[in-house]
């Protein structure tokens, strides 16, 4: 797993709206609020730069989060960052306490592996087909997987993964995952074949070498029937 993302904090005395808009625009900061796991709720208030570096990456919105406060260390995964709908810009952020043991749903994006070594693309030409690049999972919140592999290695052509195929960490699961639920996640297809049409002449033309045969025809009759009048008017 990779490091994990850390957030600088400072205790908020300041509360309400009007606290909160002094926060934002003479502390430089971001109001935020920790609660849950049977504990009194914290009033933080976290700095700009930080959460936005943190919000860049994927991990800050499905990994467990370290939050410092002092000596006070808080693990949180984020469940709601609100922004200015027009200016984009943070107004709060809400973390929610947990413990190893604690119960999330995350969804995690899927990780296709060996696609080069396909059995299906590298003998029959097969194209790789994604179906689904990330799922909703259940697990503990010590446990949380970056992503889920998936190797495609001997996936053949025709041959498709589903999600009841895969494989989730230990104490993970897809809720509500049955036989009528299940869907495809990638499968390895022939390629469509690419029909060429043949040229459609427009309604009422010819082609030019037809066009130019006809022309020859008509010259050589028109020669003939001159000649044959000659001979006529000399005998």
């Amino acid at each position: 797993m990779s490091d994990q993302i850390v957030l600088n904090a400072e205790t908020r005395e300041r509360t309400g709206s009007n606290k909160a808009r002094v926060i934002r625009k003479v502390d430089g900061m971001v109001p935020a609020i920790v609660y849950g796991d049977k504990k009194e709720s914290l009033n933080l208030k976290l700095h700009l730069n930080e959460l936005t570096k943190a919000s860049q990456n994927e991990l800050f919105y499905t990994q467990v989060l370290l939050i410092k406060n002092g000596d006070v260390e808080e693990k949180v995964v984020l469940k709601e960052l609100q922004r200015d709908p027009a200016k984009g810009k943070f107004l709060h952020a809400d973390f929610l306490r947990v413990s190893g043991k604690t119960k999330l749903k995350v969804i995690i994006p899927m990780n296709f592996i060996n696609e080069e070594e396909c059995v299906g693309v590298k003998n029959d030409g097969g194209l790789i087909t994604k179906a689904i690049r990330e799922v909703e999972i259940m697990c503990l919140a010590g446990n949380i997987p970056e992503s889920i592999d998936i190797d495609v290695t001997n996936l053949e052509l025709g041959a498709s993964i589903r999600l009841t195929e895969i494989s989730l960490p230990e104490g993970s699961e897809i809720s509500g995952l049955t036989e009528e639920t299940d869907q495809m996640v990638v499968s390895v297809n022939a390629p469509k074949a690419v029909e060429e049409e043949e040229p459609i002449l427009e309604e009422g033309m010819e082609s030019e070498e037809g066009t130019a045969e006809e022309g020859e025809s008509s010259d050589e009759e028109a020669n003939s029937e001159e000649a044959e009048s000659k001979g006529s008017e000399e005998s």
